[in-house]
């Protein structure tokens, strides 16, 4: 694959592109019918809401979208009508595209396709959109936030040919998705098989549901990937008991997987002949920066590895100085093209060129072993002071988690709050009491009746405070 990959799909022609929930085959033909149509409507470099789920409209869309030099601002389907009516105001978009039972001011479409509607907003566009700028993604699930990343074409072609050549996609893959298509993993996911014509089999049901399951079994799905709340239902499913044969690898992303579960998994999938690969990234990165060579996980487990091809890794003490010594922790550096341009809080943002040059300051802390191998320890801001003690809230929650609780740390400096949905505080607060050297003075036990999470898993730690 070379260039932009959404350029060059007609030669999978009639190839399988996308597999629906009810069973439908679409192929790349028919895909790329659909999405040229969708958006011949629409003038190039116009800003569109895109309201997705994990279907074929969804996919045919963003292709068409891509490949239109529209630029899309992906939404995940659930946010609620007053955040969208704010995200409206902000950037103003040309259309917006989104499911019928979606709420949304009566206005005449422009294109119907299966459960969909394109509509032309008439919104006044008193701005200019960069000549790179292809994309507009979220960092915080459906909450509504107006920061949005700025995905330049270089950013999404560079990202995926990295991500397919390691992981070796080819053409009869088949990927199930198990994440949000709003999400920077999820869609991730769908762009680097799409670029080596390889099968979506989509679907929104979660792991919980027979469906899922069967449309894993039935479409005999090859891949999917997961964050670490995807691999702890895995675990109270009793994932290494299920008989799936078709699967060839799984990866993981959207957080660290404790070193424990890491290995848990490593031996599972192993066992079952499935390569089980580690990677790390942010929507600021376009979506992935590293893997863990499979072969080496069973030896590093808890480790991120090395840089994904064409990037680089290097750390920062708290003076910018670089750190060269194994073991040091310090701020992980990624160096590459998948570097997005920075981020855009409205629609005057839009016309912003490339702000970060490259260089994306991760504010994750990082060591290496004396192989190269890097492993995160941390995030840089989630640190507090309790009594003069620096405290590591990903690692209390780490610690936590091994009692088979669910928990969230937050709180302020000589007060960590630890949120939990366990019935027994004081148990959790004796075994924090045991295994950490934190003043019993300095935190709390807060029973919660749900730790809230965004659509891909991941902690709303803004949401806690409230509790």
């Amino acid at each position: 694959m070379s260039g932009r990959f959404f350029e060059t799909l007609e030669r999978f022609r009639n190839s399988t592109a996308l597999i629906t929930e009810s069973g439908d085959i679409v192929t790349y033909s028919e895909l790329l019918d659909d999405a040229d149509w969708l958006s011949s409507e629409i003038a190039p470099r116009s800003v569109v809401f895109q309201v997705c789920r994990n279907d074929a409209e969804s996919v045919s869309a963003y292709v068409g979208f891509l490949r239109r030099g529209v630029v899309p601002l992906l939404i995940n389907g659930s946010i609620n009508g007053e955040a969208f009516r704010a995200l409206a105001d902000a950037y103003r978009p040309s259309h917006i595209f989104m499911p019928h039972d979606f709420p949304s001011e009566d206005a005449s479409p422009v294109r119907e396709i299966g459960g969909y509607r394109l509509i032309e907003t008439g919104c006044e566009i008193d701005y200019d959109v960069n000549p790179e700028l292809a994309l507009l993604l979220t960092t915080s699930g459906s909450t509504g936030s107006p920061k949005f990343v700025r995905q330049s074409y270089k950013n999404i072609s560079s990202n995926t040919r990295s991500i397919a050549e390691y992981l070796n996609i080819e053409q009869d893959d088949r990927a199930i998705t198990t994440l949000p298509m709003s999400y920077t993993y999820g869609l991730s996911i769908i762009n680097t098989h799409l670029s080596a014509g390889a099968a979506l089999i989509l679907t929104d049901r979660t792991l919980m549901e027979r469906e899922f399951w069967n449309s894993l079994k039935n479409h005999e799905a090859t891949t999917f990937g997961g964050v670490p709340y995807t691999y702890e239902m895995l675990k109270k499913l009793r994932f290494g008991r299920m008989r799936l044969p078709s699967l060839r690898y799984l990866t993981q992303a959207g957080g660290k997987l404790s070193s424990e579960m890491c290995a848990e998994f490593i031996g599972i999938c192993g066992a079952g002949g499935v390569k089980f690969i580690v990677m790390y990234g942010q929507t600021e990165a376009t979506a992935r920066m590293s893997y863990l060579p499979w072969e080496s996980a069973p030896s590093k487990p808890g480790s991120i590895g090395v840089a994904i091809p064409g990037g680089e890794f290097s750390l920062r003490d708290d003076d910018g100085r670089v750190i060269g010594e194994p073991g040091v922790p310090g701020e992980l550096i990624y160096r590459g093209d998948n570097v997005t341009l920075g981020y855009a809080l409205n629609r005057f943002d839009l016309a912003r060129g490339d702000d970060r040059g490259g260089v994306l300051e991760t504010g994750d802390v990082a060591y290496f072993d004396e192989d190269g191998f890097y492993y995160i320890v941390g995030r840089k801001k989630r640190f507090l002071k309790i009594f003069g003690n620096r405290v590591n809230l990903d690692e209390v929650e780490r610690l936590i988690k091994k009692t088979g609780a669910d928990c969230a740390c937050g709180g302020a400096d000589d007060a960590l709050r630890i949120y939990t949905t366990c019935e027994d505080t004081e148990m959790l607060r004796q075994y924090v009491l045991r295994h950490t050297g934190i003043n019993p003075a300095g935190f709390s036990v807060v029973k919660t009746d749900e730790i809230p999470r965004n659509s891909s898993g991941k902690v709303l730690y803004s949401e806690l405070e409230g509790k």
